[in-house]
């Protein structure tokens, strides 16, 4: 009895882009990267003015919701 010691290949399903590239947004996420930076801008105005309800909502809802959705999609 003999064993098969064959080594399997890995294979990867990653695409690899060149450096010189560039990267593709539509639409979609140009809006949502603007209003991302929308909030942004409001929730920080509003931070220097004193609120502490509506700025923090503002700025969890930019820098978690919008522009991780503007980055991916």
């Amino acid at each position: 009895m003999s064993k098969n010691n064959k080594k399997k290949k890995s294979t990867s399903r990653a695409v690899a882009r060149s450096a010189d590239a560039p990267l593709q947004f539509g639409m979609k996420a140009g809006i949502l990267g603007a209003a991302g930076f929308a909030c942004l801008v409001a929730g920080y105005a509003l931070l220097a003015q004193g609120s502490i309800t509506a700025a923090p909502l503002l700025l969890v809802l930019g820098y978690v919701v919008l522009l991780p959705l503007a980055i991916s999609g």
